[in-house]
């Protein structure tokens, strides 16, 4: 792995064994790129790549040739105007009204390691040796702004972090109104573009198209990264699948408004960036002040999607996630939510407790409900401090009592909203995000706390530290129900509104810093109405995020599916709830629910004394699996076999790192009838190993890695005919868990 730089020719190549990265200072001084892909040797020379030559209609940069325009070079860090008429990654309006730039090479730096970016999350190491970190120092003479791109190629892993620093070195102020954090392009447009879209209660649906001439794009611009887009995105050549071909990953690691965009020239280049969404944004620079875009994060994977996914696997839930968490096995926990609503008591909330502790649940979370005066929806946000109505020993006594029974103790805010309805919302009504003059809207009759100004996240600060030390907290669940409307804020003047959708952002980052320091022992789950800001960004301070509100089993399928392909199965809560399903009406086998939910960080959402006898056998049986093997799901290598999006099965996989232990889960939606023999092809076996395979305790034979893989698992069920009378028969929403074991 290395960083190198050629004198001769101002080349950089940017590798490790699997990865390269090239790029080049062109005849201009700005940034060429020329290549990213599977690993090159170096080279003396890779000029050949700058391909420039004289077309009609163009505009050229130098007054004694004709060769030499932006618009058909493929480039580091675009600007717009000067020949080159693409989407450009920068902008800055200039007192005058140009926004015109020319940015020139004037040094760079290489070192070992990695910096942290401040107040943002990013990507990190823990010993130099991992990485190895280029800084490119890039500088417009007459506006005095500079500007350092940053790139990160990892040692062990085939990624590449990326993000730009700008500081005004000169004395006037300027508004920075684009700022992406990756721009790449590539030579050709023959790509499929997949993206992770959807809605409330059915986050992250697979969606797939080819690249065309014009611009593709997915982003937000409610304040968060929303349930509708994620900010990752895939270009896979046609022909690649999940075990062969090439992919690219394209994620920022950011919680607020972003653009995901690859534009297709007429000449077939593909232009792909990433990055805060320009819309609403600027960013007012002042002499000697500095702007961090967000870090964005490439992967390269020459052996197919699974190979992408694994390597955002590692790098998010080893390199992103931090904390003491980061590695410690998970709890099983019970939600009281779904359970109760709002209609609780002390007394209610603890026999509700004491029966999970009898099946096994090692954490008692308390959901909304419990604090001033909220006994529904329309009062009491803003105001942190227990109902002593509700609970006369306050969570104080609730906590310690929850701890007496064996089990630990987790509590449900809501720190960024307020109802009008409350003590804080009457001393400061200035303090929600509302243009003055302006119809206030809200959404479930709370209003947004602005987080762009720090007497805010102050405030909110002392009152949640306050209940933390106070009481036996082992776990927070941070919720997030309302996006932002009439983005304003009364602390800042005209010149600095286009920054609050971003400033709010790093407040939320800096609450979250602040009580992750406070607090280090303590669990984070973040929430967004479930997946409304399942992004990145989050995992930094909080290691596992609520994947959706939808927890039917049929539908969660789908959309653990699509998270997979970014994010480890550590991130995603995945919890059981009761039938008919809250969300969908529908009625799944508990068994079905169990397994879908043991890949991921598993839970309750239900008062387990309203089971019969028979299922809270089962919970136990499921509570005991989950404990028995959650490490190997949680750290081990994720496949996705087959797609709920493409058929009537799911099916996926996780194998240890050494190989000798497995768990696939299989999962058919609806029964069928008279129908083939089946067999589930596996992956990341040890081919000359020897697996016995189990399925609820009872052994199902012993076959070589070679056979499960290149065979196949025979996977025939009674919809092919008569089964054996040991063998379970299958209905709508049936499942199978699969574990295997080598000799």
């Amino acid at each position: 792995m290395g960083i190198i730089f050629s004198e001769s020719t101002k080349e950089f190549h940017l590798y490790n064994d699997k990865i390269s990265y090239l790029m080049r200072v062109m005849g201009n001084g700005q940034m060429g790129q020329l290549y990213f892909g599977k690993r090159i040797p170096q080279k003396k020379d890779y000029g050949y790549l700058i391909e420039n030559r004289y077309r009609p209609v163009s505009s050229y940069m130098f007054d004694d040739e004709y060769s030499f325009s932006l618009e058909h070079l493929k480039q580091e860090y675009p600007s717009y105007g000067t020949s080159d008429y693409r989407m450009p990654a920068l902008e800055i309006l200039q007192s005058n009204g140009s926004r015109i730039t020319n940015f020139q090479y004037v040094s760079h730096k290489i070192y070992q390691g990695k910096l942290a970016l401040k107040g943002l999350p990013a990507t990190y190491t823990e010993s130099e040796e991992e990485a190895d970190t280029l800084e490119l120092l890039l500088r417009d003479e007459l506006l005095q702004v500079e500007m350092t791109l940053l790139y990160t190629i990892f040692q062990k892993e085939n990624a590449i972090a990326r993000s730009v620093r700008f500081e005004n070195k000169g004395g006037e102020a300027y508004q920075l109104t684009r700022a992406m954090s990756l721009s790449l392009d590539l030579p050709d447009d023959e790509y499929e573009w997949i993206q992770f879209s959807g809605a409330w209660g059915r986050e992250r649906y697979v969606k797939t198209r080819m690249l065309q001439q014009g611009i593709q794009s997915v982003g937000s611009t409610r304040g968060a990264s929303s349930h509708h887009h994620n900010p990752f995105v895939m270009l896979k050549r046609p022909t690649a699948d999940e075990f062969q071909g090439e992919v690219m990953g394209f994620s920022l690691i950011y919680s607020g408004n972003f653009l995901a965009q690859a534009e297709v020239d007429t000449y077939k280049v593909t232009r792909m960036m990433i990055g805060i969404h320009p819309f609403g944004f600027s960013w007012c620079l002042e002499p000697g002040q500095e702007f961090q875009t967000p870090e964005a994060v490439m992967v390269y994977s020459a052996e197919g999607m699974n190979s992408m996914s694994q390597t955002f696997h590692r790098l998010f839930r080893t390199r992103l996630a931090r904390g003491i968490w980061r590695d410690k096995e998970r709890p099983v926990l019970l939600n009281n939510w779904e359970a109760t609503y709002f209609d609780f008591t002390e007394e209610k909330l603890i026999k509700i407790a004491k029966t999970a502790k009898e099946d096994g649940v090692e954490l008692f979370v308390l959901d909304d409900g419990w604090f001033s005066t909220r006994c529904g929806e329309t009062s009491g946000l803003g105001d942190w401090w227990p109902n002593m109505e509700r609970l006369p020993r306050g969570i104080k006594g609730l906590s310690e009592a929850i701890e007496d029974l064996g089990l630990k103790f987790g509590l449900w805010f809501e720190l960024e909203m307020v109802n009008k309805d409350s003590e804080l919302y009457r001393k400061h009504p200035d303090w929600i995000i509302h243009t003055p003059g302006r119809h206030e809207s809200h959404g479930r009759k709370q209003y947004v706390l602005d987080f762009s100004r720090k007497e805010v996240v102050d405030y909110i600060y002392e009152m949640v530290a306050k209940i933390l030390r106070e009481s036996k907290i082992s776990y927070i669940k941070w919720d997030m129900n309302r996006n932002i409307t009439e983005c304003f804020s009364e602390g800042y003047g005209a010149e600095h509104q286009g920054e609050i959708f971003h400033r709010y952002i790093l407040g939320l980052y800096d609450l979250y810093n602040r009580l992750n320091t406070q607090f280090p022992e303590i669990l984070f789950e973040s929430c967004a109405s479930g997946g409304g800001r399942f992004d990145p960004g989050l995992l930094y301070y909080a290691p596992q995020c609520w994947t959706s509100d939808d927890t039917d089993a049929a539908e969660r399928q789908k959309i653990q599916y699509g998270t997979s392909y970014a994010y480890p199965v550590s991130s995603m809560g995945a919890h059981v709830s009761i039938t008919p399903n809250h969300q969908l009406n529908r009625t799944t086998p508990l068994k079905t629910r169990g397994n879908v939910a043991a890949f991921g960080a598993f839970g309750y959402e239900l008062d387990l004394a309203r089971l019969t006898s028979e299922e809270r056998q089962m919970v136990r049986e499921q509570i005991l699996f989950v404990k028995k093997y959650r490490k190997l799901i949680h750290t081990g290598t994720f496949y996705r076999l087959l797609s709920p999006f493409e058929g009537n099965f799911t099916a996926w996989m996780v194998v240890s790192e050494d190989k000798k232990q497995a768990i696939v889960g299989y999962f058919k939606m609806l029964n069928d009838v008279n129908r083939e023999f089946r067999r589930l092809h596996l992956h990341g076996l040890d081919q000359e190993s020897i697996y016995h395979l189990w399925e609820d305790g009872e052994g199902k034979g012993a076959f070589y890695g070679s056979e499960l893989m290149n065979i196949g698992m025979v996977t025939t069920d009674n919809a092919a005919g008569e089964l054996p009378s040991d063998e379970e028969p299958c209905s709508d929403f049936w499942s199978r868990i699969i574990v295997l074991e080598a000799e």
